[in-house]
């Protein structure tokens, strides 16, 4: 036995296991949180502290937004550009306008002042042409009753050159009507057929024909085409069946009412050669 075991001891009575356990626990508890603690303290000390700013973020929302105010935009240019070009167009349109209206009134105008011309031209011309008729007239009757007169004997078969004044006369009445119309069926005063022009020709210095081209082929006596002189009357077609009719000019020439395309006038009969002819005078 140890000297010391008759001595009471003086320790407090040792806890129980579970509050020890408890305590220990809560020790540890302690300590670490203290050791985190200075852990982190520690590292923050190390690290300087720096500040963050977020941008805002784009969101598909806000990009929508802006292509569509982009398309919107470009509609806004397009739509002045297309305005600005119809604007330009209309004015072109309307300057041009003005300019054909101002060319057509123009031309009216002058069209009017030719016409007017044009019409007292023939006025005139047809004041001349009746002052020459009523010349020839008169002077065709005087020339007949000078004929008439000193003509002894008929006339023979072999158709004798026509006495010049009388022929001449003839002529001069044709030519009195050049530039007057052809119209189917004309005798005159200033539009004509073929025959009718002849007939008032050949009257004027009292020779009286027959109405159409047919009968007038006839009329007369018939001489070749190589002794043709002036004042006969020259025919298209066969004798007594003619279609067309004139009067030989001398010179290769004859006058006659052509067509409605060309009214009376002078052409050459080498261009178009007559059948045949015949002496009235």
């Amino acid at each position: 036995m140890s000297h010391t075991a008759h001595i009471p001891s003086h320790r407090k009575p040792r806890r129980n296991a579970s509050k020890m356990a408890l305590r220990a626990g809560v020790a540890g508890g302690v300590l670490s949180t203290l050791a985190v603690a200075g852990a982190a303290g520690s590292a923050n000390a190390a690290e300087p502290v720096t500040e963050t700013i977020e941008m805002p973020t784009i969101t598909s929302d806000l990009a929508a937004k802006a292509a569509a105010s982009a398309d919107a935009t470009q509609q806004t240019a397009a739509a002045y550009k297309l305005r600005a070009q119809q604007d330009s167009v209309t004015a072109k349109a309307a300057k041009q306008a003005k300019q054909d209206q101002a060319d057509a009134e123009h031309k009216a105008a002058e069209a009017k002042k030719k016409a007017e011309a044009e019409a007292k031209q023939r006025a005139e011309e047809r004041a001349s042409r009746a002052a020459e008729r009523t010349q020839l007239t008169k002077t065709s009757a005087a020339s007949t009753s000078t004929e008439s007169a000193t003509t002894s004997a008929p006339s023979s078969s072999n158709a004798p050159a026509p006495a010049s004044g009388s022929a001449g006369s003839v002529i001069s009445f044709l030519k009195s009507q050049l530039g007057d119309a052809y119209v189917m069926g004309g005798t005159g005063p200033n539009s004509w057929d073929c025959s009718g022009l002849t007939q008032a020709a050949f009257k004027s210095v009292g020779v009286d024909l027959p109405r159409t081209s047919q009968e007038q082929s006839t009329a007369g006596t018939s001489v070749s085409l190589d002794n043709v002189q002036p004042g006969d009357l020259l025919y298209w077609g066969g004798a007594g069946s003619a279609y067309h009719v004139g009067v030989y000019i001398g010179g290769g020439q004859y006058l006659d009412a052509a067509n409605p395309g060309k009214g009376v006038v002078i052409q050459d009969l080498s261009g178009y050669p007559a059948s045949g002819a015949v002496r009235l005078l």
